[in-house]
């Protein structure tokens, strides 16, 4: 029996890189900036109008309880309007929208129905084409604030002139909330603020995220060829020189499905994967503060999943072949380690990420199925 190869010497490589370059980087960017102050000047009474849009399809289990969510914000209402947009729903969604806006004639509402499901960005740009607030809120359907001052905080941040976009942090709620779940948001929502604190974070959330709209406008809309519009607009907005960032204290509950949980989780992740594609494709030059963040959250999505699958390829190829007592034992040691939590959750996340990555190629499910919630 073979104890060391050349294939266990590769595949070690490899895996040092694959955990190795996510935990630096995670106790790099915590220490050095999640406690940092954010040296921006905020107006607390800054109140500007805004536009809030909800894009619906077949939301007619939530709709209702989201209008009730927003109408409870603590934000002048002559100073808010809401544009529903709904594409093609078949459950009554819009009915429901037109009866919710009768009983609620103190707030602006506008429905906007569209003739077929073309996808979120679609509906976000014709929404724009509605909308008269100098900020733009766009939010999910299956998502609550459970803060009434939400909106408050969140817009506050655009008093300061270098704030181009606002995200929140998010909360998963529902029966089927697994501790896979709970474990990965513990640590990526640590990431998100220090990023923020940094300069900026390339990821945004659509149960809350908030624009500028004149730099949307400066864009040309949301991106239709992709699904991640709040990310990837996000991104653009931080490599003209803005800031975009996810405050500490803005929260948002995210209904978890009740079935078919792991391929809403990968339908999230492929569209996170176009975001980072598009984005490189474009060339641009981050400023310094913002490219190490897109650098490495870029190369934590799109590369580093693989260097794990090569490098258990690699072990197996050298426990068939060469029987090596190296490769049973670092196998066996990674089995083992599936019994704890925060190692099961990043294995599951880069399975997640290598499906996307290759369901990618086959559709960028820009217009996907519902799932039940």
């Amino acid at each position: 029996m073979n104890t060391f190869t050349l294939l266990d010497t590769i595949a070690l490589a490899l895996a040092a890189i694959h955990f190795g370059t996510p935990l630096i980087y995670y106790h790099y960017i915590k220490n050095r900036y999640l406690n940092k102050p954010w040296d921006i000047k905020i107006n607390s009474d800054y109140k500007p109008m805004i536009t809030i849009i909800v894009p619906t399809y077949n939301e007619a289990k939530l709709i209702e309880k989201k209008l009730d969510n927003i109408y409870e914000q603590n934000y002048p209402r002559n100073r808010l309007e809401i544009i529903v947009v709904d594409s093609a729903s078949t459950d009554g969604t819009p009915k429901l929208v037109k009866k919710w806006a009768e009983k609620h004639p103190d707030i602006n509402l506008n429905l906007v129905v569209e003739d077929e499901r073309r996808g979120k960005a679609y509906a976000l740009n014709l929404a724009l084409k509605y909308a008269t607030g100098k900020i733009v809120v766009v939010t999910d359907a299956d998502s609550l604030w459970p803060d009434r001052e939400t909106l408050r905080k969140a817009v506050k941040w655009f008093s300061d002139s270098s704030i181009g976009a606002v995200s929140c942090l998010k909360k998963p709620v529902g029966s089927e909330v697994r501790g896979v779940e709970k474990s990965y948001r513990r640590y990526y929502n640590v990431l998100r603020v220090a990023e923020s604190k940094a300069f900026a974070t390339p990821i945004f959330h659509g149960e809350l995220a908030v624009f500028r709209r004149n730099l949307l406008e400066k864009l040309g809309g949301f991106p239709k060829d992709i699904g991640a519009d709040d990310s990837y607009t996000a991104t653009r907005i931080a490599l003209m020189g803005y800031r975009a960032i996810v405050p500490e204290d803005l929260w948002a509950e995210e209904l978890v499905p009740s079935k078919s949980y792991f391929w809403w989780r990968i339908r999230r992740a492929q569209h996170l994967i176009q975001s980072f594609m598009k984005v490189i494709m474009l060339k641009a030059k981050p400023s310094k503060e913002f490219k190490i963040v897109f650098g490495i959250e870029a190369f934590l999505h799109l590369l580093n999943p693989w260097f794990l699958f090569i490098a258990l390829f690699l072990l197996n190829m050298s426990l068939l072949v060469m029987n090596s007592l190296t490769a049973i034992l670092l196998i066996s040691l990674g089995l083992m380690l599936l019994s704890i939590e925060q190692y099961r959750t990043w294995i599951t996340t880069q399975l997640i990420l290598m499906v996307a990555s290759v369901r990618n190629m086959l559709s960028k499910e820009l217009a996907w199925s519902k799932v039940q919630k």
